[in-house]
Order: structure tokens, then C-alpha cells, then sequence
């Protein structure tokens, strides 16, 4: 199973950006997918959830700024980050769990300035 993820990078506070995720080698519609993110000197964190059948969850920290979405025809998981802010500075993987086991994409940037 191999995850690319897309769209990290420097945005001002207050702005969006649009992380995307590719899959492969699962069975991409039957996956939990989740989203996690790793601040400088901070553990990694869960920062969204989606199941398969389409349940969302979200940490605190996140919730009614961000958005997990899949489109389940491309292989690709997304998140949609609004009205960022510099505490959401940080690494973000993409994850999906496939017999049992975690995959992991190999992390985008976002970087939030003030």
C-alpha cells in the first residue's frame, strides 16, 4: 500500500489550503482514512477520521475549520483546511488502515505565518 501526499505549504493565518492524498494497493472505498499531524518537538496528533461508510471525526483543535472528503472513483483522500492558524503549523500525514495495519503517506508541510 503506497500514499502520496499534495499540497503543503506556507499560507498566511486565516487562509485555506487543500491537502490531497493518493492510494494505492488497497481497497481504497473499504479503508478508514484519517489525517494526522506532527508540530515541531510535539507528538503526532489525529487531526480528522472519515470510515468507510462515510462517518467524520475530528480533534477539537480542528473542528468547523477543516474537512475530510474521499473521492472513492480516484483513490484520494482530502483535507480541506480553513481559517488557518499558526498553531496548525506542522507536518501532515495521510493514513489509511488496511488489514489490520496503519500506512502512512511520507508527510506535507503546511506552514502557517501571523
Amino acid at each position: 500500500v503506497q500514499l502520496q501526499a499534495f499540497g503543503g505549504g506556507l499560507v498566511q493565518a486565516g487562509g485555506s489550503r487543500r491537502l490531497s492524498c493518493h492510494v494505492s494497493g488497497a481497497v481504497f472505498r473499504l479503508t478508514p482514512i484519517a489525517w494526522y499531524r506532527q508540530a515541531p518537538e510535539k507528538q503526532r496528533e489525529l487531526v480528522a477520521g472519515m470510515d468507510s461508510g462515510g462517518s467524520r471525526n475530528y480533534s477539537d483543535s480542528v473542528t468547523g475549520r477543516f474537512t475530510i472528503d474521499r473521492d472513492n472513483a480516484r483513490n484520494t483522500m482530502f483535507l480541506q483546511m480553513n481559517n488557518l492558524k499558526p498553531e496548525d503549523t506542522g507536518v501532515y500525514y495521510c493514513n489509511v488502515r488496511w488489514w489490520s495495519r496503519d500506512f502512512w503517506g511520507r508527510g506535507t508541510l503546511v506552514t502557517v505565518s501571523s
